[in-house]
């Protein structure tokens, strides 16, 4: 996965300079290309809408979801790469990734990620 502009500069910052930074709640994007430095691509249509997420303790450097993702009603797409904001509707983009294969979903499918599958890593 790759991290936002946006994050890169919050990270440095609450590092360097003990700029307070907090998100207190990540939401999973779906997108249909990949979304870039800005969170583009996103999917859109039918009943759509990120879905917050909570993520375990990272080991390894590594944090995984730890409760299964439900985007319920999708509209027919293929899901090709996630992301990672810190709001329901716009909001901050803070880091986007490939999924490992491309999904297609048929309009009024639900679209799922089980817990442990969406790994975030950092090396």
């Amino acid at each position: 996965m790759s991290i936002s502009d946006y994050l890169e500069n919050k990270i440095l910052d609450k590092v360097l300079s003990a700029t307070d930074f907090t998100v207190t709640t990540v939401y999973v994007s779906l997108h249909t290309a990949d979304p870039g430095e800005t969170g583009g691509n996103e999917v859109s249509g039918g009943s759509y809408a990120r879905q917050s997420a909570s993520f375990g303790s990272a080991s390894a450097g590594t944090a995984s979801n730890s409760a299964t993702l439900s985007f319920t009603d999708m509209p027919a797409a293929t899901i090709t790469h996630v992301g990672l904001w810190d709001a329901s509707t716009a909001g901050n983009f803070l880091w986007g990734g490939a999924l490992t294969a491309s999904k297609t979903t048929n309009a009024g499918d639900t679209f799922q990620i089980a817990a442990g599958d969406l790994d975030v890593s950092l090396d």
